[in-house]
């Protein structure tokens, strides 16, 4: 397919494009913003184009994931990450507002546990306490995701096997 044909089909497209935007958006300028960068993204990437395909199919793909890539830096942009020292108790379930004797007592002994471990151990968890996920901890600290999951794993079955007389 020339540059020519390439450009007429997408132009004759475009309606249906800004639908599908909408549809996913439901937002006006939202939509016309997805248009827009569907358009540029497939004029960036025409020589991706195998001629004689589905024009059309390829076209919605890269809208749909222009959109689920938008949406989900988003999420990421509007997420919180507290990084104080003690974020273990962040994903505790609080069964009232006021904290009994032996639950503070159990948070003590698990600050006491995990602040026990060597630092190899204590970061990888602490950051997977507050949220962040496999991939981002691996990201951030220059390490495979396979060993970040097995210091994880390790360090939830020391704290099991410490807390088993609190169970």
């Amino acid at each position: 397919m020339n540059s020519v044909a390439f450009q007429k089909d997408l132009l004759s497209m475009q309606d249906e494009l800004l639908r599908f935007a909408y549809k996913l958006t439901a937002n006006r300028d939202d939509a016309n913003d997805l248009l827009q960068e569907t358009s540029l993204k497939a004029l960036d990437n025409e020589e991706k184009f195998t001629p004689d395909t589905n024009f059309k199919g390829w076209m919605y793909t890269i809208m749909r994931n222009l959109f689920i890539n938008n949406y989900r830096k988003m999420v990421r942009d509007q997420t919180y990450v507290d990084h104080t020292d003690n974020l273990y108790h962040l994903s505790l379930p609080q069964e009232s507002g006021f904290e009994s004797t032996e639950s503070a007592y159990d948070l003590k002994e698990m600050h006491r546990i995990v602040n026990s471990l060597q630092r190899e151990y204590k970061v990888p968890f602490s950051m997977f306490v507050s949220g962040f996920k496999y991939r981002e901890i691996a990201d951030k600290m220059n390490l495979p995701i396979g060993t970040v999951k097995s210091r994880i794993f390790f360090t939830r079955k020391k704290l099991k096997e410490e807390l088993q007389d609190f169970i």
